[in-house]
């Protein structure tokens, strides 16, 4: 990608939401080009809810036709119950492709910017600490990892902090994005103006609109696959800020717990669970406890 000398810092966060959006590709009534029944509906509420544990509400029904009915025409398929029958029998890849179908990564910069705010704090008490670690457990297209690579950044004061932070996803199509760190240039239209001078790269040419995260960012990010629902998560830690938003309020409560008690073994002693602001864990106490406007940490860890 060509860029101009100007840069241009931190945006306002971001998260990924593993749902479905309101109005995106929905079909109009009577324009379906496949037979889509309850019973497949409910066949794909339940193959989504084991592969990547997504509650799917009925009314969620069009806009799942409309996702899956890409993956049909892409195979040559002629039905829904063709499609999940392949895909129970000979699953592969099309698991992947059936997961990234179904998952909506809502973020952006900066979102909810306490938690950057709450982040730069605690790094600066850190300055004098080893290489610290940050797990980004979400990171959907990737804006949240950089903002937490620019947050480093400031807290040092340089663009190679002593930071290394892990970014993953259950959707590989937006860690690809995240991985590119090429963005549209008014996601960072919000931003303050001396930081996207020092943390981004405003695109020319054939890249005009279009703005790349400085290639220092990317060198502290590591974007990889995890599914939260595995039974073990080969993360190397520990954690000392672990970023896990706006994605638990798709889980029921069993669930919620299930992937608690993975997660917070990789939290460091001292370290911080930053979550979304419309998530509550009361029901998992004896695992975490609040420590901030939705910030926790281990239960029974000292503040």
């Amino acid at each position: 990608m060509s860029v101009s000398t100007r840069s241009i810092a931190p945006a306002t966060t971001t998260r990924r939401t593993p749902a479905l959006p309101d109005r995106d590709d929905v079909p109009a009534s009577g324009a379906r080009d496949f037979e889509f029944d309850d019973r497949d509906f409910r066949r794909v509420a339940e193959l989504i809810r084991q592969r990547a544990g997504i509650a799917l509400a009925d009314g969620k029904r069009d806009m799942v036709y409309g996702r899956l009915s890409r993956r049909l025409r892409a195979l040559g398929l002629r039905s829904f119950k063709d499609y999940l029958d392949q895909l129970e029998r000979e699953g592969g890849d099309e698991w992947q492709a059936f997961t990234n179908a179904l998952t909506t990564n809502l973020t952006s910069f900066f979102r909810e910017p306490h938690h950057f705010e709450r982040l730069l704090e605690e790094l600066a008490k850190r300055r004098h600490d080893g290489p610290l670690k940050i797990w980004s457990c979400a990171a959907s297209t990737g804006e949240e990892p950089y903002s937490i690579a620019i947050s480093a950044c400031e807290a040092y004061g340089t663009l190679t902090p002593p930071v290394r932070i892990l970014a993953t996803d259950v959707d590989t199509q937006v860690l690809a994005t995240g991985e590119r760190g090429v963005y549209p240039i008014e996601r960072i239209a919000g931003l303050d103006d001396a930081l996207k001078r020092r943390y981004f790269q405003r695109g020319s040419g054939p890249n005009e609109g279009k703005c790349r995260v400085h290639p220092a960012l990317r060198q502290l990010i590591e974007f990889r696959p995890l599914n939260l629902l595995a039974p073990r998560y080969d993360v190397a830690g520990p954690f000392v800020a672990m970023f896990c938003r706006n994605v638990m309020i798709y889980f029921d409560k069993p669930t919620q717990r299930g992937i608690l008690t993975r997660l917070v073994p990789h939290l460091a002693d001292d370290g911080m669970l930053y979550t979304g602001h419309s998530e509550n864990y009361l029901h998992a106490a004896d695992i975490i406890q609040p420590c901030g406007r939705t910030l926790y940490r281990r239960a029974g860890a000292s503040a």
